[in-house]
């Protein structure tokens, strides 16, 4: 997992988005390091989230923005009804199923990150009401509110991780690195 972005290849535009996104998702990822199920889904403060949540949620909002940009359906429609289920593992899903789901999601977003013919072309939002009607935005917004996005949820996961067992990022990278920290 990255835990820092290398500079990238000139003019590589492209790379330095999915190298910057990249390092985000291993900031959640990192989050979930040594975790029992039970752990993973946990909530230890006032809030609904956990990790194993977040981690649903942020492959499910990757997969949908690809989709649309894509102009196709997300594999997973949320609305009013279901929405609580975009934050917290159901029926048979587990953590390491849903990691699984991401790795998958995130080669998605890479491959088509890297086959649109330019980062201006654009697509269509979706109606909602905190669109503007009729609004389009470019594949370059589209990787970095994916970015912000997965940053935004990083945050979340770091704070969870420290509340279930104070262990911090710095540790976590240790601990993913097979060294000690300090």
């Amino acid at each position: 997992m990255v835990a820092h972005v290398s500079v990238e290849a000139q003019g590589d535009e492209r790379g330095a988005l999915l190298s910057f996104l990249d390092e985000q998702r291993g900031g959640v990822r990192r989050a979930v390091l040594g975790l029992t199920e039970e752990q993973a889904a946990s909530r230890p403060s006032v809030s609904e989230l956990s990790l194993a949540g977040l981690v649903k949620h942020v492959a499910e909002v990757e997969q949908g923005w690809i989709a649309r940009a894509r102009q196709e359906a997300p594999a997973v429609h949320r609305d009013e009804s279901n929405w609580d289920e975009c934050f917290r593992l159901a029926g048979d899903e587990t953590l390491e199923s849903q990691l699984a789901y991401w790795e998958k999601v995130a080669a998605e977003t890479e491959a088509f990150i890297r086959s649109v013919p330019s980062l201006d072309d654009t697509f269509p939002l979706p109606e909602a009401p905190w669109f503007p009607p009729e609004g389009r935005v470019s594949m370059r917004w589209l990787a970095l509110h994916l970015i912000r996005e997965t940053a935004r949820h990083a945050g979340h996961a770091d704070i969870i991780r420290e509340s279930l067992d104070g262990k911090t990022a710095f540790e976590l990278v240790a601990l993913e690195q097979g060294t000690s920290w300090g």
